[in-house]
């Protein structure tokens, strides 16, 4: 007795496209990342193929660059503070929604119209600002206040969730006890919301040390390293840039990934 043919599956050619468009779209991605990699080892004075041979004295040319450590150094100070300040107001703003205040809606539309405006836009916005409000340009002020501008939606909307999923009932019953309210933050409130703090502040150091079109309108003569970046892309494509590129990524994804770790900590705590 013959066995019983197998029933066709009417949607093989479906998941044969959707593997295909899978495949194509994670290369279109994360090949020219493969590329700045093999291209940070070549023994090469061209930035380019052929390959002439492997090479790690780009990565000490980068190491040992005094501009470049100087521009690293510049948007690590830049992102951690602008870290700090956009996730403390954006804990503040997040706290005060909870309870309601007046023209809520018209402060929540001023905090995400950065996000709405293209970052050229911005720059441009921000340019004209602090010119007529004559304001030098400098890493601490026209640079910071930019990043600043920029980071505060994004640590808003990472953190408002949280904020606003977190139990009341808990407050409610350290009142109960006797806590006060600065009690009540200190000793349930901030525990508990304090992993979802840390991971919005590193996203928002991580947003703030790579951004570059808003910076490139207000920064002076301190340069930031995506700045430095892109000057030295204008001037002279330098054998160095791949490895360049390739430790800008390491700090932004390991950065990233600490993220999204304590981030999942953040929401199994909530």
């Amino acid at each position: 007795m013959s066995a019983a043919p197998r029933p066709r599956d009417p949607y093989r050619w479906w998941r044969a496209a959707l593997g295909l468009y899978t495949t194509l779209f994670l290369g279109f991605l994360y090949l020219p990342l493969v590329v700045i990699v093999v291209l940070s080892f070549n023994n090469s004075t061209s930035t380019g193929f052929p390959l002439t041979g492997a090479t790690t004295k780009w990565y000490g040319q980068v190491l040992n660059s005094a501009d470049l450590l100087a521009a690293f150094g510049n948007s690590m100070a830049v992102g951690a503070t602008a870290a700090a300040i956009s996730t403390a107001l954006a804990l503040l703003l997040a706290l005060g929604f909870r309870h309601g205040v007046r023209g809520q809606s018209l402060v929540l539309n001023l905090i995400l119209l950065p996000v709405l405006l293209p970052g050229i836009v911005g720059g441009i916005v921000l340019l004209i600002f602090f010119g007529y409000m004559e304001v030098r340009s400098d890493l601490w002020t026209t640079v910071l206040v930019a990043h600043v501008n920029y980071v505060l939606p994004f640590a808003f909307l990472t953190l408002y969730p949280r904020v606003h999923g977190f139990d009341r009932a808990l407050e409610e019953a350290a009142m109960d006890l006797g806590a006060t309210p600065m009690q009540v933050f200190r000793h349930v409130v901030w525990p508990i919301l304090m992993p979802a703090v840390v991971a919005t502040a590193l996203f928002a150091f991580t947003l703030s040390f790579d951004e570059f079109i808003r910076t490139v309108f207000v920064s002076g003569h301190d340069r930031t390293i995506p700045v430095l970046f892109w000057l030295l892309v204008v001037d002279e494509i330098a054998p160095y840039l791949p490895a360049m590129a390739v430790v800008i990524i390491l700090v932004s994804t390991a950065l990233s990934l600490a993220a999204f770790a304590i981030g999942r900590r953040a929401d199994r705590a909530t």
